[in-house]
């Protein structure tokens, strides 16, 4: 990619963005309890809302309520930070559609799962991706989470879609570090670099990485924020003594399937109902025990809170 075409990329956000979580109660999206979330993220400090993304069960939301969860985000953040909407499927015509959707109504990028279950070839998902590129009026993140969707994105069409001008970032949630850095090698400031996994943040951050999305800032979003802010800073050190300070909480939000535990969490703290959809379903009792204590050791619960 030539320069010109790699200064037109520009950043949709660095820092922390945070992957929020749908917020039910009797069945239905809790608009007051998601209202509360964003204020709450925002207040904290965090640079991006991401929307509709697994974090926040988009596979289980209707298409009605998808739209209006959208609408809603956009509507309540109000320009402040960034809102970056979670459109991808395996259905490439209704990915279009929602991206769309998501333009029109004002989110400021959108976020693109690989296609699950049906995946694809490298020419099927370079077509897919480029597809609803080209019908975006804004800026699109590609999102590799091949635990999730069965495939990954090959270093072959990571190269190829980097040269697509709307395609501006990924995020990488495959865990493997040195898969990244050969990306980041490979395609330079063409394609910008999310973690995608919470306890990789500052190592990725610390090699050129733009922030995270992250799922763990739905509790202590504070914290992350702070934490991305010194990497971006360039203050490794003191930006990797919070990394490893959150490890345990980090491992807690991932001992069952997101986003089983950090609702979980958010309900322990009072922020929401513990309501999940099935076939996601509530925490084993063993579990749920430990990650009240992991609360009570930070003072997230029950007491003073330590972070």
């Amino acid at each position: 990619m030539n320069k010109i075409m790699s200064d037109m990329k520009k950043n949709v956000f660095t820092g922390t963005g945070t992957a929020i979580i749908t917020p039910f109660r009797d069945g239905r999206v809790d608009y007051f309890a998601l209202t509360s979330l964003i204020e709450r993220q925002i207040d904290a400090g965090v640079d991006a809302i991401v929307v509709c993304g697994t974090t926040g069960e988009k596979s289980t939301l209707k298409d009605d309520e998808h739209r209006r969860v959208i609408e809603h985000t956009v509507t309540v953040v109000a320009g402040r930070i960034p809102v970056v909407a979670g459109t991808g499927g395996n259905d490439t015509d209704y990915s279009v559609s929602l991206t769309r959707h998501a333009c029109e109504c004002g989110a400021d990028a959108v976020l693109c799962v690989t296609p699950y279950y049906n995946k694809a070839s490298d020419k099927g998902l370079i077509r897919h991706f480029s597809v609803i590129a080209d019908a975006s009026e804004k800026p699109v993140i590609l999102y590799n989470v091949p635990s999730r969707t069965g495939m990954s994105i090959s270093p072959a069409a990571y190269r190829e879609l980097a040269k697509h001008p709307n395609i501006v970032a990924t995020k990488e949630a495959s865990g493997d570090v040195s898969a990244i850095l050969r990306l980041m090698h490979e395609c330079g400031d063409s394609l910008q670099i999310y973690s995608g996994n919470d306890d990789q943040t500052v190592p990725l951050m610390a090699c050129g990485a733009k922030g995270v999305i992250s799922t763990t800032s739905n509790v202590v979003p504070k914290r992350f924020a702070e934490m991305t802010r010194l990497a971006l800073e360039g203050r490794i050190a003191e930006a990797a003594a919070i990394q490893l300070e959150l490890i345990p909480l980090i491992s807690a939000m991932f001992m069952q399937v997101n986003p089983i535990p950090v609702k979980a969490a958010c309900a322990m703290m009072n922020l929401c109902s513990p309501e999940i959809r099935l076939p996601l379903c509530e925490m084993d009792d063993d579990k749920n025990a430990l990650l009240r204590t992991v609360l009570q050791n930070y003072g997230l619960i029950g007491g003073e809170e330590k972070i």
